[in-house]
This record gives C-alpha cells, structure tokens and sequence, in this order.
C-alpha cells in the first residue's frame, strides 16, 4: 500500500535561524541525500519502494512528504523516519539535526468514520469519484449533538494557532470589534458582517486543516498521472485538483508539472504556518492559495460551520494575500481571455517564475534561478 510519510526535522538546538541561503542550500543537501535511496529494507527482510520525496525548508528545521510503497503504516513510518536519520548522519552540514517525527497524518474524522463502517452497509464507497462525492456532500446534521457540533469547532479554533503568518486583522478583525446585542449580528457600514475573533479563528484553522487535505490530495494527483504517464488532458484516473487547473493548458500538466505544483503547496503552505510569509512568490502560488481557499469553504461546510461571518472572513484573508487578481485570467476560455493582453502576460512558461527578484520559488519548481542569485525568503 502506498503510504505519504510526513517526517518533521529541526536544526540543532541553540543555532540561528536558517536564512534564505541556507534554506536552499539545506533543500539541496536533503533532496541530495533521498535521492541515493532506492529502496528501505525492514529488520524482518520486508522491503519499501520509495517513490518521491518533497521537501520544504523554513527557519527552525524542515518538513518532508516521503511518499513509499510499504506492507504496513507502522513499517512506513519507522523506515521512513531511520532513512531520513540516516541521509542527516551521512551529511557532514546536517549531521546534528535531529528527526522530531515520522509519521503518517490521517485525516481524524475520515478515518474515523472508515473503521467503524469497515466491510459494514455504511461502509465509503470504494470508487474514488464515489468516495470524493460522499466525504464533500454536506453531511445530515440532524442527529448530531451539539456536543459533537462544539467538537468540530473547537478543534478548528486549536489549529488556527498554527497559522503563525497572520494576525486576526488579515480577516477583518477589528482592534475594537464592538458587541452586537444578544442574537443580533454585528454589521459594518454597507450591511456587511463584522468580523470576530471567533470567526477569525475558524477560518483560520480551516486553512490549517484544508492545507493538510490539499496536500495530500494533490500527492494522489502525482501518482494517477505518473501511473499513466500521461497529462491532465488524457488521464482515464480520478484527479483531485490538478483538473481544476485553467483547462486551456490541460495539455502541459504531466507528472513533473504534478511534483512541481505540489512541492509550491508544501512550500507556500510552510510559510504560512512558521510565520515567514511575506509575499505571494509566483503565479502557481497564486493558483495554489485559491485551491487552498476553496478547500477551507469545503471544510467548514461540511461541518455546518460556514455561515457569513466565517465567509466574509475567508474574503478579507484572500484580499489581503492576493496583490491583484489578474491569474483570473486563465480561467476565461473565452476569445479574449484566450488571447487577450492579460493572458499573454501569464503565459504557461511563466508560472514557476518569482515576480521579481525578491520573490521566493522553491528551488524545485523555480523556471530558472535568478541571475542575482537567491532571495532571502525572510525580505520576500
């Protein structure tokens, strides 16, 4: 079966953040030494096919999806987290970092919701079109207590601390938000909602958690194309996202535009969480962050959680993130859309490529590294 390993690592204790070089060069050194693997082989003689590793570096350390072929999960995660031991001892530059976890991260309450229905008539269905459509229906609320609605909340209000880039304010929440009288909702000038902490709160942990499902997803992405070898365009398989890329270009989206669309996620999706987001760093991310923000609204309506305040709230954050919105561009199959002067000006081969200088693009994906050298994603 085949397993996405989330191993997390640290610099030594004591050092000095990674700077943006250094992130680089660390990148390299990682992605250098995994490459050497070509298979794991277990105590008892069980062997593991390593099929693809993306790494994301920040400031304290870094984080790998290692994606293997393994006969269990608990033999993934311990192989998986002995190899990435081992590619540390065997790099003289990285030999005292230490791997914190190794571990495969379920989805809680899909997997929850799969053991109790296994081999059961509530069983998922199987198919993974059927599968997709059962677990994004907004589910019957009805026979939920409330005890359970309060759950699914708390639990989104818990991850929103992990959003480390960005204040409650990125949301619209107001230094002084006034209180509205019992049962009321508090509105801004022109009837739109003011935004609480609360709902703040849950559309970030939305983002914290709609980032997870993204990236997972997009990896299943990776593998049905290389599967077939083939583009978007002619793929028999389920995609999750990748099909919901501007159709125009359906045809240039193969397995290594699959691993450098994933490995931008895992990179924008980093800088989100360790707090070194600065700016959007090139088109893909922009495409990256409306999957993301479509994922959210997905969550929380799955949980009834969605109302207009939370909605609003994810608004504000897209506002505030996005310098401009001329990516929508590409979604226009239209004549003018197809040919038009916005449309020129994002052309497919510029996707990977920083907006200016000081923009930071994971090496991986990265079109061509700049000719000044690499930016420090601490200014970008």
């Amino acid at each position: 079966m085949t397993y996405v390993v989330t191993v997390e690592i640290r610099i030594p204790e004591g050092a000095p953040e990674l700077d943006g070089l250094h992130r680089v060069g660390a990148s390299a050194l990682l992605e250098q030494g995994f490459a050497s693997v070509a298979g794991i082989e277990g105590a008892d003689g069980m062997e593991m096919d390593l099929f693809d590793v993306a790494v994301a570096v920040h400031p304290g350390g870094a984080i790998l999806k290692v994606m293997v072929a393994a006969p269990s999960l608990e033999f993934a995660e311990e192989a998986v987290g002995s190899v990435s031991e081992e590619v540390l001892e065997r790099s003289e530059l990285l030999a005292e970092w230490t791997v914190e976890s190794s571990e495969v991260q379920l989805h809680t309450d899909a997997a929850r919701e799969s053991l109790e229905a296994a081999d059961g008539p509530g069983a998922p269905p199987s198919d993974p079109q059927a599968r997709r459509a059962h677990h994004t229906a907004k589910p019957d609320t009805g026979d939920e207590t409330d005890g359970e609605a309060q759950d699914h909340e708390a639990a989104f209000r818990a991850l929103a601390t992990r959003l480390r880039s960005f204040a409650p304010a990125v949301f619209g929440v107001a230094e002084e938000t006034a209180a509205a009288p019992e049962g009321e909702t508090a509105e801004a000038g022109g009837g739109s909602p003011v935004i609480t902490p609360e709902s703040a709160e849950l559309a970030a942990g939305s983002l914290v958690y709609g980032a997870e499902v993204l990236i997972d997803e997009l990896y299943d992405d990776v593998q049905a194309l290389a599967e077939e070898d083939t583009t978007v365009a002619e793929c028999q398989g389920h995609l999750w996202h990748l099909d919901q890329l501007p159709s125009r270009h359906a045809a240039q989206y193969n397995e290594l535009f699959a691993r450098r669309f994933l490995v931008t996620a895992i990179a924008l999706t980093t800088r989100f969480t360790d707090g070194s987001f600065r700016r959007l760093g090139c088109l893909a991310e922009e495409l990256v962050l409306k999957l993301l923000i479509e994922q959210a609204h997905v969550t929380l309506d799955l949980h009834g959680l969605l109302d207009d305040e939370v909605a609003a709230a994810l608004g504000r954050f897209a506002g505030e993130v996005y310098e401009d919105m001329d990516f929508a561009w590409l979604q226009d199959d239209g004549a003018e859309g197809a040919g038009g002067e916005g449309a020129a000006a994002l052309g497919f081969g510029t996707w990977f490529t920083p907006f200016d200088g000081a923009r930071y693009v994971h090496p991986y994906a990265l079109d061509e590294m700049p000719e000044t050298g690499v930016p420090d994603t601490a200014e970008n």
